[in-house]
C-alpha cells in the first residue's frame, strides 16, 4: 500500500517540490560547502603541528627516548582533537557574534513560511523501555496538549511505543494511557499506545516496526526520548521545515537540559545552555548538510528512512561486530550517502530533555555510549559515506578514547620522570668527548606549551561567556548571575575532569577487551548518591591517585606539582560525587542566583504543563482494555548492504496522506 501510494503520487510530489522551491521562505542554501572541511583542515593541521613542535622542542635537547617518542605520538593525536574542538568553538563565536547563519553565511535565515499550511500528516513517536510511568506519561501528554486545539492539530498523530519488559510497569503504562485517553476526549483518536511482546533489536527494532506498520500514513516522524519535551512551536516548525525542503530527510534540534535540582544536574544543565548555541553554530558551519542524528528531538522523513536505514547485524565479535548500538549516527550517515540532506538547528528554543542527576548515573550512561561509539570505527570504510559523516564516527569514538590517550601520556610522562630521577645521568656519552653533555630543561617551551594547552581548553569557554553576556544575559538572570554561574561551572569542570578521564579510560579499555554492557533504562529523576556507593565507584581511582602522588612527590617533586590538579580530583572523587548529587546544594545555588537558565526565568508552556501535571498524576484502578491501533500497512524495511552503493534517492512526497 505504501509503495502504491508512492507511485501514485510521483507527479504530485514533483509539483509540490517545484512549488516549495519557489515559495518557501526557508530554503537551506549552503555556500561553499565543499570548502568548509578544507578550511577546518587549514586551521587544525597547522595548530596541531605547532603544538607537536613545542613538545618536540621540550624532548629534543636530551635526546628522544622511547617513552618520549610515545608521548609525542599520543600528544599529536590529542592536540588534533583539541584543535578541532577549539576552532569549532571560535568559528561558532564569530558567527553568533555577528548574527551570521552558519549554512548560508548571510544574516540569520528566516523561519519557514507560516503562510503555507501543513499539507501532510506527521507522527510524534516516543519509544520507552522500563521507564518511570509517571514521568513518561506526563511528558507525553504535555506534548499532545501542546498541539491539541491548534490549527495544525489534525496533521499530527502521537504514538507511545513501549518495549517495557517489567510487567508491573507495563500494566501501569496501560492503565495510565487509559486515563489519558479519557482526558483527551475526541482527540484521543489521534493518540496511540503499542507495546511489543518481543523487543527485538532494542530501540532500532521499535522504530523499525512502527515505520513498517504505520509509516505509510505519514510524511515524517518527530522522535522523542522518554524524557523529551517539545513545544508546539518547535514541533510545527520542524514539520514545516521538512515539507518546505523536499530534499531534506533529517532536521536535528539541540535538546536543552531542564528540570534539574541536584548540584551536578544544574551544573550540566547550565553549561549546556551557556555553550551549546555557540558550539552548535561552529559544528553546523563545517558539517553543513551532513548533520548528525542524536537519536531524539529530531524530525525524520519516513520514506527515505525506510529505504536507506535498515541496519544489518555486523560480522565479527564486539566491539566492532554484532548489532549496531549507537544507531543514530549510522542512520544519519546512510541518509546522507543516499543523497538526502540533514541539518542541525542552532536555535535552542522549544526542545528539551533531562540529564542524569549525579556523576555515577552520568558515567553509567557514558559507558553505554562508549561501546556504541567505538563500534563506529569499524564503519569508517562504509561505501559512499560523506567525509563529514566519517568525521562524526571518528570524533564520536575519540570523545572517549581521548581520555585514555591523556591518561597514557600522564603515565608515560611519570615513568620517564621516575627513570631519570632514579638513574645516574651520563655526562660523557662517547669515549673521546671533551665536554660533558648537560641535562637541559626547556622551561620556556614548557610554559608556552602549558599556556597554549590552557588556551585550547578554556578560551572557547571564555568566549561563550562573553557571547552570553552580550546577547543572552537576561536568560541567565542578568549579568551578575551569569558570571557567578560561569565561575562555579569552570571550577566544577576542572574538578570533575580527572574523574571522567579515569572513567572513560576504564570504559574504553573494557570495551576493547570484550566486556559488553546492558542497555538499560537510565535514572531520570534526581537521587543523592550514598557514601557507600560513592566510595565503591571511586576506591580504585583514589587509591591509584594516592600511590601516584606519594611516588612522584618523593622522587620528582616538580612533576608532583604539575600533576596536583589531576591527583586532587581523583583523591577527592567520593566526596565530589556524594556532595554534588545533593538537591539541597543545587536548590541553594539557585537561590543564590547560580546556574540559572532561561526556562527558570521564563518558563515555556510545555514545561509548565509537565511541572503542574507531575503533582496530580494518578494511575487508573480499573482494568483497562488494550487500546485500538490504526490498520497496519506493513511494508518491510530493506536491510542495507553497507559495502555496496545505496539505492537511488527518490523524490520526497509532500502531499495529503
Amino acid at each position: 500500500m505504501f509503495t502504491n501510494r508512492f507511485n501514485k503520487n510521483q507527479q504530485n510530489a514533483a509539483q509540490a517540490v517545484s512549488s516549495y522551491e519557489h515559495s518557501s521562505a526557508w530554503q537551506l542554501i549552503v555556500k561553499g560547502s565543499s570548502m568548509r572541511l578544507f578550511i577546518m583542515a587549514m586551521l587544525v593541521i597547522p595548530s596541531t603541528a605547532l603544538a607537536g613542535w613545542s613538545l618536540y622542542e621540550i624532548f629534543l635537547p636530551n635526546g628522544l627516548t622511547g617513552l618520549e617518542m610515545a608521548q609525542l605520538g599520543l600528544g599529536l593525536t590529542l592536540f588534533a582533537w583539541l584543535c578541532m574542538a577549539f576552532w569549532t568553538g571560535i568559528i561558532g563565536f564569530v558567527l553568533q557574534l555577528f548574527h551570521i547563519d552558519p549554512l548560508s553565511l548571510s544574516k540569520k535565515q528566516k523561519a519557514p513560511s507560516e503562510n503555507i499550511a501543513l499539507k501532510a500528516r506527521h507522527a510524534v513517536v516516543m519509544p520507552v523501555y522500563n521507564e518511570d510511568t509517571k514521568r513518561i506519561m506526563v511528558g507525553f501528554e504535555a506534548c499532545v496538549r501542546e498541539l491539541m486545539g491548534s490549527e495544525s492539530a489534525a496533521n499530527f498523530d502521537f504514538y507511545m511505543l513501549s518495549d517495557t519488559r517489567d510487567l508491573q510497569k507495563a500494566d501501569a503504562e496501560l492503565r495510565a494511557f487509559s486515563r489519558l485517553q479519557k482526558r483527551l476526549g475526541s482527540y484521543a483518536s489521534q493518540v496511540f499506545y503499542r507495546r511489543r511482546e518481543q523487543n527485538l533489536h532494542r530501540k532500532v527494532g521499535n522504530l523499525k516496526e512502527f515505520c513498517e506498520r504505520w509509516g505509510g500514513n505519514y510524511e515524517a516522524m518527530i522522535v522523542l526520548d522518554a524524557d523529551s519535551i517539545m513545544s508546539k512551536t518547535r514541533m510545527v516548525d520542524l514539520a514545516r521545515r521538512i515539507e518546505q525542503n523536499p530534499d531534506t530527510a533529517l532536521v536535528q534540534t539541540i535538546p536543552m537540559p531542564v528540570r534539574q535540582d541536584t548540584f551536578f544536574g544544574r551544573f550540566v544543565q547550565f553549561a549546556a545552555h551557556l555553550y551549546s548555541p555557540m558550539l552548535a553554530t561552529g559544528l553546523s558551519f563545517w558539517q553543513t548538510d551532513s548533520a548528525n542524528y542524536w537519536g531524539h528531538n529530531a524530525i525524520i522523513r519516513i520514506a527515505p528512512f525506510m529505504q536507506h536505514c535498515g541496519l544489518p547485524t555486523l560480522e565479527g565479535r564486539a566491539p566492532f561486530g554484532g548489532e549496531i548500538l549507537s544507531h543514530d549516527f549510522v542512520e544519519a550517515a546512510l541518509l546522507r550517502r543516499a543523497g538526502w540532506q540533514a541539518y542541525l538547528l542552532t536555535d535552542t528554543t522549544g526542545s528539551y530533555e533531562e540529564v542524569p542527576s549525579n556523576i555515577v548515573d552520568y558515567a553509567i550512561r557514558d559507558r553505554r555510549w562508549v561501546q556504541g561509539n567505538i563500534q563506529h570505527l569499524g564503519l569508517l570504510n562504509v561505501k559512499g559515506l560523506k567525509m563529514a559523516n566519517r568525521l562524526h564516527f571518528l570524533f564520536g569514538a575519540f570523545a572517549y578514547i581521548s581520555s585514555l590517550i591523556l591518561f597514557c601520556m600522564l603515565a608515560l610522562g611519570t615513568a620517564d620522570a621516575l627513570i631519570r630521577a632514579t638513574s645516574v645521568p651520563e655526562f660523557f656519552v662517547s669515549e673521546y668527548q671533551l665536554f660533558p653533555s648537560w641535562q637541559v630543561a626547556r622551561q620556556d617551551m614548557m610554559m608556552v606549551t602549558m599556556w597554549g594547552t590552557a588556551a585550547l581548553l578554556f578560551l572557547p569557554k571564555l568566549l561563550g561567556i562573553v557571547l552570553a553576556l552580550i546577547q543572552r544575559r537576561e536568560q541567565f538572570g542578568g549579568a551578575w548571575s551569569l558570571l557567578k554561574g560561569a565561575a562555579v561551572e569552570l571550577v566544577m569542570a576542572v574538578i570533575i575532569a580527572p574523574l571522567m578521564m579515569f572513567y572513560h579510560s576504564f570504559f574504553v579499555l573494557s570495551v576493547f577487551v570484550g566486556h559488553s554492557v546492558k542497555w538499560e533504562a537510565q535514572e531520570r529523576e534526581g537521587r543523592k548518591v550514598p557514601w557507600k556507593i560513592a566510595i565503591k565507584h571511586t576506591q580504585l581511582m583514589s587509591c591509584l591517585a594516592v600511590a601516584w602522588g606519594v611516588t612522584t612527590f618523593y622522587f620528582t617533586p616538580s612533576l608532583f606539582m604539575w600533576l596536583l590538579p589531576v591527583l586532587i580530583g581523583m583523591v577527592l572523587a567520593a566526596p565530589v560525587i556524594h556532595f554534588s548529587s545533593s538537591s539541597e546544594w543545587g536548590i541553594a545555588m539557585r537561590k543564590m542566583g547560580v546556574f540559572i537558565i532561561d526556562q527558570e526565568v521564563s518558563e515555556c508552556t510545555a514545561l509548565k504543563r509537565l511541572r503542574v501535571a507531575m503533582s496530580f498524576f494518578a494511575i487508573s484502578q480499573h482494568k483497562p482494555e488494550v487500546p485500538a491501533l490504526p490498520e497496519s500497512l506493513w511494508v518491510a524495511m530493506p536491510e542495507q548492504a553497507l559495502h555496496e552503493k545505496p539505492l537511488p534517492m527518490r523524490p520526497a512526497l509532500v502531499s495529503n496522506v
